[in-house]
């Protein structure tokens, strides 16, 4: 405590009747009477005295012995995962698991060592979102394979001329459809189609021998290269005359080619033939006769008029004349045998009787 008479404490240093600057009393100096009149001033005859003034800082004191180490905490809880769902043996009480395959979440362990039910963390499938803005156009990619065009597929064939047209249905001509071209691999064409068996012909011979003369051929050169490239004869003795599509083409050949052709032979019945309306008729090739039995198996030997024709046995004239090295009559042409469903191909002299099977294209 300061005690100041008639004047103000060097102690006070702050606002006074504040806990900074002190508070003010005032003693009666005869009666001894202290009052604190809550001014700056005491009354006449009464001495001033400042008490709880704010006195200076002290200096730092020293720093403080270290404290005890505090009590450890309880051990956390662990968050486990895998590949399938926990075992009881797994974990303790408190802790997570995570099936990682199916997304499922357990826990937390209960304290009898079970595991509750998990939960999928898989939520779900939302709403479709709104359509993207369209990306910018890629660069032009590298060019493609020749693509094979699907045919227009027609729908005039059987008996009432309104069915779709295809292998084994009755086609316009009257016969059975047996190649449809559906990949358009063949140019002029998309259907082949066989005569009915009433417009097949027995005991025709091929012709007699083409009307050529082999001086006009480089014999030499054919000998050489096994070719002829400037008759009408080298159109039919290569393997282009004796593929599919090449039975029109060689029909017209024969009958250009051989000498005196007749109503006798077999191409020209093939050529003038009139059945079911059709006049188109053709004598095939030898691969248009084999793909005939492919698809119509034993058609040409079912077909036969006759109980057993020709001993079982049926054999037909193709348009695809057979060439040698050493044969340059063209006496030898291809005929198609058919026994038992089985076709077989072999050449021929063109003078030797055989059946005529026609067939058209369209």
């Amino acid at each position: 405590m300061a005690l100041l008479v008639g004047g103000i404490s060097a102690q006070a240093s702050g606002v006074l009747n504040s806990p900074s600057g002190g508070y003010l009393i005032c003693v009666d100096s005869k009666t001894k009477l202290i009052t604190h009149p809550g001014t700056s001033s005491c009354p006449k005859g009464s001495k001033r005295l400042v008490i709880g003034a704010a006195g200076k800082d002290g200096a730092t004191g020293l720093t403080g012995a270290a404290g005890l180490n505090g009590v450890d905490g309880k051990d956390g809880k662990t968050l486990w995962n895998g590949v399938k769902d926990p075992d009881n043996t797994w974990g303790t009480p408190g802790d997570m698991f995570i099936n990682s395959v199916t997304r499922t979440l357990f826990g937390p362990k209960n304290l009898d060592g079970t595991w509750p039910a998990g939960v999928s963390m898989v939520g779900p499938k939302g709403d479709q979102g709104p359509t993207g803005s369209m990306g910018p156009a890629g660069s032009m990619g590298p060019a493609g394979a020749n693509a094979t065009l699907k045919i227009t597929e027609l729908s005039i064939c059987g008996s009432n001329r309104t069915s779709l047209c295809k292998v084994g249905v009755q086609g316009p001509g009257g016969g059975l459809i047996f190649f449809v071209d559906y990949q358009d691999e063949y140019a002029g064409f998309n259907y082949l189609e066989v005569s009915p068996s009433s417009c097949e012909m027995a005991d025709q011979v091929l012709g007699s021998g083409f009307g050529v003369e082999f001086s006009d051929y480089d014999r030499e050169n054919y000998q050489q290269r096994e070719r002829y490239d400037e008759t009408i004869a080298a159109s039919l003795m290569n393997y282009s005359g004796m593929q599919v599509g090449s039975g029109s083409n060689n029909t017209q050949v024969l009958l250009n080619s051989f000498s005196a052709p007749s109503k006798a032979t077999a191409a020209y019945y093939a050529d003038s033939l009139t059945c079911g309306t059709k006049t188109d008729w053709f004598l095939g090739s030898v691969g248009e006769y084999l793909l005939l039995e492919r698809n119509l198996p034993g058609l040409l030997l079912k077909d036969a008029t006759e109980s057993r024709p020709d001993n079982g046995r049926k054999n037909f004239w193709t348009s695809s004349i057979s060439f040698s090295s050493s044969n340059f009559s063209a006496q030898r042409a291809y005929e198609i045998e058919v026994e038992q469903g089985i076709p077989e191909f072999d050449d021929e002299s063109v003078g030797d009787i055989k059946r005529v099977r026609a067939i058209r294209s369209f």
